[in-house]
């Protein structure tokens, strides 16, 4: 940077610093890093234009030459005027689009609990599960979100929709196919996502979107809360803020690409997450995956297990819900406990098994003879494992080889509700495989 006239000065345009003229000091030549830090220290300026809004800290990589000899100033910015060439930061917040589904924080706080007659704490009100408003409007909803939450709008302009407003239990495959088309129709207008959902059933939801959406590319964040955003102790300001931050903050080397699951103070992969705990603010766990961030202080960012997304973006609006669970119990008879599934339309199980692939082999327990029967039926059959963490290894058995046999499909290994979903999708999508990896979703 050249002086051209008098003193040369730097403008800076963002919401954590004032937006007025700063001479710079005769060595100005020495570190555009040590003249960064002399500008950060002026006091705030509380309402710059929104376009100008931005919360990134200032970089060297972020100052761009604007030059001129000089600038007459700019009314409508309430500039003064300046001379000399000109740095400026003017980097527009990211639009973010909230999608509420309903869960806690779509419920009516005053209809759905009542005060515990002897403690005075909110609580449930038996035998609602929560009321739920119908025929929410977005403008309204957004403006008493932001309202409560007015720090969202220091990180991102928000906009919101409302794609339906429902208890989590009563979302499923009919939703998640709705949801998936909200946000591929919406991928263009956004630089990121967030999801307010019910906590029950968040785990399918992000399963379902990672693997109907892979590919694609811009973070989709989903979270809840234990209590509704107005009754006292709500962990869904936090959450809220939490999902909104990691959606549009840039970690190191690389960017959030995929769905995940913000809550307590996590940010964990959408299809490695589990609901692990009905009460405690931090609900959710990954038992088989790292977190990939840490809400504290500052977001502690685990750079080197974000997914790098090398794949074209192919959405797949389809699944076919004929899927079941079946986790074997010892003891247990199949022919009892769920029959002739074929015969009653289901297309697919997760048989869920012992350990590295393990089941009842003996002649009394008939689990072999049944795999058989229902495979020749039609039956899809995913054989997967009651434990969390681990290699599936069904050859070491003698039930498992036999299962291999019939041409039951066996891992990699992953969580219960994302192997559901992904079988699923793979009844419906015929050039999809089961053990063929669609958003780091699976454990080799």
């Amino acid at each position: 940077m050249q002086a051209l006239g008098s003193v040369p000065t730097v403008l800076l345009c963002m919401r954590h610093v004032t937006r007025q003229a700063v001479p710079i000091v005769p060595a100005w030549r020495q570190s555009l890093q040590q003249l960064l830090h002399h500008v950060q220290q002026l006091p705030p300026y509380r309402h710059p234009p929104r376009h100008l809004r931005t919360t990134t800290t200032a970089t060297a990589d972020d100052i761009t030459t604007i030059g001129g000899a000089s600038n007459g100033g700019d009314k409508d910015l309430g500039l003064d005027p300046v001379i000399g060439p000109q740095l400026t930061i003017s980097r527009p917040l990211p639009r973010v689009l909230i999608i509420h589904t309903g869960g806690t924080l779509g419920m009516d706080p005053e209809k759905s609990f009542q005060a515990h007659p002897e403690t005075g704490k909110a609580e449930l009100a038996p035998g609602t599960g929560g009321i739920y408003s119908g025929g929410l409007r977005p403008g309204t909803m957004l403006r008493n979100l932001l309202k409560v939450v007015p720090e969202l709008s220091a990180f991102a302009n928000i906009e919101l929709q409302v794609a339906f407003n429902l208890d989590s239990s009563r979302v499923g495959p009919d939703e998640w196919v709705a949801l998936a088309k909200l946000l591929d129709s919406n991928r263009r207008n956004y630089d990121a996502f967030v999801v307010a959902h019910g906590t029950d059933t968040m785990a399918y939801t992000a399963s379902a979107l990672s693997l109907m959406l892979a590919g694609f590319g811009k973070p989709i964040v989903l979270t809840g809360s234990q209590l509704p955003l107005l009754l006292p102790r709500s962990d869904a300001r936090q959450n809220l803020v939490d999902s909104v931050c990691a959606a549009v903050d840039s970690p190191p080397h690389n960017r959030l690409q995929e769905v995940a699951v913000c809550f307590g103070g996590k940010l964990l992969r959408g299809n490695r997450a589990q609901k692990v705990d009905s009460s405690s603010y931090q609900a959710f766990a990954s038992p088989s995956y790292p977190e990939l961030a840490i809400m504290g202080v500052d977001i502690d960012w685990k750079p080197d297990k974000l997914l790098v997304v090398q794949t074209m973006y192919t959405p797949r609006l389809k699944l076919d819900s004929r899927v079941v669970r079946v986790p074997i119990a010892p003891g247990s008879n199949p022919r009892i406990g769920y029959g002739d599934l074929a015969g009653r339309g289901v297309r697919g199980i997760v048989l869920e098994a012992f350990g590295v692939g393990n089941m009842p082999d003996g002649d009394q327990h008939d689990w072999l003879p049944w795999l058989r029967e229902q495979r020749e039926a039609g039956l899809q059959v995913y054989l997967s494992s009651q434990c969390t963490r681990g290699a599936l290894q069904p050859e070491l058995y003698r039930s498992g080889s036999v299962a291999l046999q019939m041409g039951i499909q066996a891992g990699p290994l992953m969580s219960p509700e994302c192997a559901v979903v992904k079988l699923m999708l793979v009844l419906a999508h015929q050039d999809l495989r089961m053990g063929v990896p669609l958003a780091g979703e699976m454990t080799f």
